[in-house]
């Protein structure tokens, strides 16, 4: 086997552990997606491509690790997955718990990169992050804290929808534009700040925000 096609393994929610041979170079989007049971991978030397939100959704899994030959991809000390200079943060691994603060060399955090995080509590994103993908955050029900540093252009669709914890939010001077459903179901959202610099905000954005 050399390629593992887009949703594969998709909401194989009994799946308890895979082993990726050496052979694999490539990963599909989604391909494990929903995993429930899913506690542990590793990424072979081999793989060159992983598609968006391959392990996404996986609440049990405690740690991405990607073997040091590795050319593409690397992992952190939390099990963390990043490409290899750690500039796109790729996948927290789902049963992550307490706080995390991103690495300053990431200027990309990929499509449901936190999704279902739910025992996530507070992420600090670096002035160096300039692009956050849809669904980054979506689902992280313990999420009470975000700081949005200046370098964020754009907040795209469900970035924190379903956030039920989430507070507060102030929006930097640097966002332009804040799409889709990005705040929806943020149950416990009280205030947002809106600045100037923002000149579009997508449909539902904050939609069924009933503390708002």
């Amino acid at each position: 086997v050399t390629s593992i096609g887009e949703r594969a393994f998709s909401e194989c929610t009994s799946l308890t552990s895979v082993t990726i041979p050496d052979s694999v170079t490539s990963i599909g989007e989604q391909a494990f997606y929903y995993c429930r049971s899913l506690t542990s991978v590793t990424i072979p030397d081999s793989v060159t491509s992983i598609g968006d939100g391959a392990f996404a959704s996986c609440t049990s899994l405690t740690g991405i690790w990607v073997a040091e030959g590795n050319s593409h991809y690397s992992s952190d000390a939390s099990g963390v997955l990043f490409n290899k200079d750690k500039t796109t943060l790729v996948q927290c691994p789902g049963a992550f718990s307490g706080s995390y603060a991103i690495p300053d060399s990431v200027t990309s955090i990929g499509k449901r990169a936190f999704s279902e995080c739910t025992s996530l509590t507070s992420v600090t994103i670096p002035d160096s992050v300039t692009s956050i993908g849809a669904c980054a955050f979506d689902t992280c029900s313990s999420l009470t804290n975000v700081t949005i540093l200046n370098g964020v252009t754009s907040i795209e669709e469900h970035t924190f929808g379903n956030c039920k914890s989430l507070t507060s939010v102030t929006i930097p001077d640097s966002v332009t534009s804040i799409g889709e459903y990005a705040f929806y179901k943020c149950r416990a959202l009280t205030s947002v700040t809106i600045p100037d610099s923002v000149t579009s905000i997508g449909e539902r954005a904050f939609s069924e925000c009933t503390s708002l």
